[in-house]
């Protein structure tokens, strides 16, 4: 990492409150890269040799099966993912992807283990976004068990406006092939779902979804409750 980017780096969830030895240790051992689109990363059970931490892109999460593949997570900045198997030393459980030109911190997994043993800051950090992480597979599970597939579509569609900006304009982050995968449904489902909304208050032009009734959206996609 160039020292120029540290001061970036430094702001991130992450390091913010890391004492400034152990930081400038763990930024010396690491490495800000710019991947192109469509690389893969690393793949399910590959060993853990970094923590990714996307500072700029879009990185898709899959997972395999009997030869069929499923989209686990879209992973938008500034994360890092896949964080339980760095800090248990374990293969990864699923593939990385970008989507787009990604900017991506790698620090070695065995200096990061090494330093959450040394610095509070950055064990409270990494618990945090493992809470995080715990909650949003929550939030997926229960909509996979209690929403149908057009449900789930409002209710994802809530939440992305919830996050880019409440101003009932989403622009997807991915093809939709992907959220389709992400949410569980097949591409021509996915088609059907959206058809579905515009009767609830939802209008696509291509990549941006606007919520055009949000009372209409909520009354049918039943969001939840608690929002983040």
């Amino acid at each position: 990492m160039r020292v120029g980017e540290r001061p970036e780096i430094a702001q991130l969830p992450l390091f913010r409150e890391m004492d400034d030895a152990k930081r400038e240790r763990v930024f010396a051992g690491s490495f800000l890269q710019v991947f192109p689109p469509q690389l893969t990363l690393f793949e399910l059970g590959q060993h853990a040799d970094f923590l990714h931490v996307l500072v700029d892109g879009v990185v898709e999460l899959s997972a395999t099966s009997g030869g069929r593949e499923t989209t686990m997570r879209i992973v938008e900045p500034v994360t890092s993912f896949i964080l339980a198997a760095v800090v248990n030393d374990l293969p990864y459980l699923m593939t990385a992807r970008t989507l787009e030109p990604s900017r991506i911190l790698l620090v070695p997994a065995a200096l990061i283990r090494e330093v959450i043993r040394q610095d509070t800051a950055l064990m409270q950090a990494t618990m945090h976004e493992l809470a995080l992480a715990y909650r949003d597979l929550v939030r997926a599970l229960v909509d996979m068990k209690l929403r149908q597939s057009a449900e789930r579509l409002g209710n994802y569609l809530l939440q992305q406006d919830f996050r880019q900006s409440a101003k009932g304009v989403v622009q997807l982050k991915a093809e939709k092939r992907v959220l389709a995968s992400l949410l569980g449904m097949t591409p021509e489902n996915l088609s059907r779902a959206f058809s579905m909304l515009s009767a609830h208050g939802v209008r696509v032009e291509g990549s941006t979804i606007s919520i055009i009734d949000r009372d209409a959206l909520n009354a049918f996609a039943r969001p939840d409750p608690i929002p983040v």
